[in-house]
């Protein structure tokens, strides 16, 4: 199956539907979860995206993960696991390849937790950077229309320098 990149004009519907979901997911894990976070592009004011809400959600322990898969199955998420990453454990909302939600649950020690929002955060507040990632995104998207997984890897070594640059500060 095709997975189509579809990039669309920023919303600021995005931050109030983020609000309703984490509440949503907080009442759904009770004390579990330590943090929920709006992260990918959604979370960018003003940033062009691929219209699915990114949320992260940090754990002690990735076990812990284990114990959501029918809590938030209520909520119409659903586990699919990632071999190919181990440090997560993912669900997704919508359908396969059409999803409106993807969640993420690391460890709060995580690398994968603290880049995720080192990224959001330094591009937040670096609006020239944010603008740079914005034009690599909507090239990208351009050139693979068709390819989520190589527009993806394209768009890696800016996500690693933004992280990069954002440690130094």
């Amino acid at each position: 199956m095709v997975q189509e990149v579809v990039i669309t004009a920023y919303k600021s519907d995005w931050i109030r539907e983020f609000e309703k979901e984490k509440k949503k997911i907080s009442e759904a894990l009770s004390s579990s979860a330590i943090q929920i976070e709006h992260i990918g592009s959604t979370s960018i004011a003003g940033m062009p995206a691929k219209p699915i809400l990114d949320i992260a959600v940090s754990v002690n322990h990735l076990d812990e993960a284990d114990l959501f898969i029918e809590p938030l199955r209520t909520l119409g998420y659903e586990y699919v696991p990632k071999l190919e990453f181990p440090n997560r454990r993912f669900f997704r909302k919508g359908e396969c390849k059409k999803g409106t939600h993807h969640l993420h649950i690391y460890e709060c020690s995580s690398d994968e937790w603290g880049n995720n929002l080192l990224f959001r955060n330094y591009l937040r507040s670096h609006p020239e950077q944010a603008a740079a990632y914005a034009e690599l995104k909507k090239h990208l998207a351009s050139l693979y229309v068709e390819d989520r997984t190589t527009y993806t890897l394209r768009k890696a070594p800016f996500i690693q320098s933004i992280i990069e640059l954002a440690q130094k500060e």
